[in-house]
């Protein structure tokens, strides 16, 4: 046969089966939309036929909404007709989980995932998976490193794998905006994989950088298949509003006017808190959603937002990824993220399947202080790493619990189990039954690197603050963050079109939001625990911390992160701000606080602590308590200026040993306090650890007190 012949034949061949396998896929789409007139969206059917016919490796960067999990979907069910083992799906968010599960489902895809919430279900998945009858396994990025998991179930399932999805792909990059350190594992697992298994990475939020960074860990022969990233369904604002009481009036005035039911985003979890309590004051059916809120609290919130049972969640950014409601019809920031690629990517969240959806910044002055705070909360402190990796100590001692390893270092639980991860994935330690070993392998801090990223940070930074500036319309903006070619003017945005929003606040909407911004009064909760690893630091003190030692709940005026008296107690506590004496507006927050604190008994006089760096502060503080309460000022605690001051974030055990002896009482005012008919009220200037305010509540109870009530200016948690 001519060669050109046979060339036509296999052309013809191949393009038989391309059209066979489109039928096919066409089918599923269609099964898994519930439309018997679905079609693919460009990209999508190239996705699958990659996957399915060339077994190749993929990356998907398309808009929010543009239809990736079907892409895996798809995929998985022509894999598995055709004898390939279940799809693994590196998943990072627990509602993105529960999002997929029931889409899965949709398609007939049977799925099942296993993270932090569903590890007990383990053995009943692994039977599942036994007998075939899963089609989907879901896992979270940090179950990758479950000694058990990794050691005795993840081989296997490897071994089985038909494809393998890496969702939200951007984490896997250091450079992407929401980068985990659990993420990096995954090329661990791609070195692990049979070369003819299929890989698939997804996401809606990488620009050029990222992008190159994933496919380099991708490998071989990938396939990038990226499309425009304009949102046709969104229209976007920015409104600046002069002061924190108008920004924060604005949704109080015009919540109800926005279309159907969103997402209101704070920087903080005070901020998400607060803004939930004044809104559900003003009528609204609101809920507060942070880190904090628990995960059954969690699930119970995103289905009552699903359910339009909610106007809107008050969020953090633990409402991000993953979370689909197709109708969602709003998103609205109060603070802005720290960069363009942040903000698309939870805007993204509104108008998926809705022909318009509405997009308001609110920006504040404060959000800078926030972005600084956070730009290089995931890079690791090389004098951290050093002592870390010191107190493993070699790869043949036994291994370390975090809580064992935090009593010998002087960091605290989240920022160390943080860092752990990044010298895990680095290759020095390595998570084992029991806790935490060093490799032995060498660990070089790549300053290089981590100064480029935080670079890069800055540079994000600065352009978010030119999208607040307007100059440029507002999704070309966002795109050309996202290095997105097609970027081009919307014409719907509040630059292309003028303002669509309302830009006045209502005075009574204004009054509302300036008493809650005005409230003061922080509880602070006495601790209960002596720390663990305490003996480790010489102090003969464990387990619970004895009530007749311990103060009673005290009060701060208000936190650091709090919308309203956060900021001036923010400008007080800056870096490098003089010591001075309490104003008269702070003074009335004081009195404010003092005045609401809903003790059994009022103070019957006022001690003061000792400080080193605010002594004016703290003393004009104590005198003017005393003088406006008409209560005796007892005097000051000692202090021994010898002993060195821990700085912030540092443990409990190592912030309990760097008070336990810095402290004293006067015989003087040892024989004041223990004739005290009543309680005594400690001022302080600023609660963090609280061990400082437990070990001086502790010395004035051992002297005598009947009872101490601590109070600080402010809290910074």
């Amino acid at each position: 046969m001519e060669p050109q012949v046979q060339t036509i034949r296999d052309a013809a061949v191949r393009g038989e089966a391309e059209r066979a396998l489109h039928g096919e896929a066409a089918g599923l789409l269609r099964r898994l939309t519930g439309r018997p007139d679905a079609e693919f969206h460009d990209g999508q059917f190239e996705a699958i036929r990659a996957l399915v016919a060339e077994r190749r490796r993929a990356l998907v960067v398309q808009r929010t909404g543009w239809g990736k999990s079907a892409v895996y979907f798809v995929a998985t069910a022509l894999l598995r007709q055709r004898g390939a083992g279940p799809t693994l799906l590196v998943s990072p968010l627990l509602a993105l989980m529960r999002d997929q599960v029931a889409a899965a489902e949709r398609a007939g895809v049977r799925a099942a995932a296993i993270n932090s919430a569903t590890s007990e279900e383990w053995y009943e998945i692994e039977a599942r998976l036994a007998a075939d009858e899963v089609d989907v396994l879901l896992v979270s990025p940090e179950r990758l490193n479950n000694p058990r998991f990794r050691e005795q179930q993840l081989p296997g399932l490897l071994a089985r794998t038909g494809l393998l999805v890496i969702d939200e792909a951007h984490c896997i990059s250091d450079w992407g905006h929401d980068f985990r350190p659990d993420y990096r594992r995954i090329a661990t697992l791609l070195a692990e994989l049979d070369h003819d298994v299929p890989v698939l990475a997804t996401t809606a939020t990488a620009n050029a950088r990222v992008v190159d960074d994933v496919v380099e860990q991708l490998g071989r022969d990938v396939l990038t298949l990226r499309g425009s990233l304009a949102r046709e369904s969104l229209r976007l604002g920015c409104l600046s509003l002069p002061t924190p009481r108008e920004r924060l009036a604005w949704p109080v005035a015009h919540l109800g006017e926005l279309p159907g039911s969103g997402i209101v985003y704070a920087l903080t979890v005070s901020a998400a808190e607060d803004t939930a309590a004044l809104l559900r004051d003003a009528g609204y059916p609101v809920a507060a959603y942070t880190g904090r809120t628990d995960p059954e609290e969690r699930e119970r919130l995103e289905a009552a937002l699903k359910a339009n049972e909610v106007k809107a969640l008050v969020a953090t950014s633990a409402l991000g990824m993953g979370f689909d409601k197709p109708d969602l019809g709003f998103v609205v920031h109060l603070g802005a993220p720290s960069s363009p690629v942040a903000y698309y990517q939870q805007v993204g969240r509104a108008g998926r399947g809705a022909a318009n959806a509405d997009v308001l910044l609110l920006p504040g002055p404060e959000d800078a202080a926030i972005w600084r705070y956070f730009a290089t909360a995931s890079m690791p402190d090389p004098g951290r790493a050093a002592a870390v990796l010191a107190a493993l100590g070699g790869p043949d001692d036994p291994p370390l619990s975090t809580p064992a390893l935090e009593a010998r270092v002087d960091i605290r639980r989240s920022p160390l189990e943080l860092l752990l991860k990044v010298l895990d994935v680095d290759g020095a330690v390595r998570r084992v039954s029991g806790g935490w070993v060093a490799t032995g392998a060498l660990w070089r801090y790549d300053a290089e690197r981590y100064a480029r990223i935080a670079a890069a940070r800055e540079a994000e930074q600065r352009s978010m603050l030119e999208y607040e500036r307007g100059g440029r319309c507002r999704m070309e903006l966002l795109q050309r963050d996202l290095d997105d070619p097609s970027a081009a003017p919307c014409g719907r945005c509040d630059v292309c079109a003028g303002p669509w929003y309302p830009a006045e606040v209502p005075a009574s909407a204004a009054e509302r939001a300036a008493g809650r911004l005005q409230r003061v009064g922080v509880p602070i909760e006495p601790r209960g625990m002596w720390p663990t690893g305490a003996d480790r630091r010489g102090l003969a003190v464990k387990g619970r911390i004895a009530a007749e030692e311990r103060p009673q709940e005290g009060r701060a005026v208000a936190r650091l992160t709090d919308l309203g008296w956060g900021g001036p107690l923010r400008e007080i506590f800056a870096a490098g701000a003089g010591d001075r004496e309490i104003d008269e507006r702070l003074l009335e927050g004081v009195i404010a606080t003092l005045r609401d604190w809903p003790w059994e008994q009022r103070p019957v006089g006022v001690v003061a602590m000792p400080s080193l760096t605010r002594p004016r502060l703290v003393a004009s503080t104590a005198a003017a308590i005393a003088e406006r309460g008409r209560l005796p000022l007892l005097g000051a605690l000692d202090v021994d200026p010898a002993i060195p001051v821990a700085g912030p974030g540092g443990n409990s055990a190592f912030r309990l040993a760097s008070v336990w002896e810095r402290f004293s009482l006067a015989p003087q005012l040892a024989e004041t306090v223990a004739r005290a008919p009543g309680p005594i009220l400690l001022v302080d200037d600023l609660v963090d650890s609280r061990w400082t305010l437990t070990v001086a509540s502790r010395l004035l109870l051992r002297a005598g007190a009947p009872s101490v009530l601590p109070f600080a200016l402010a809290s910074v948690g």
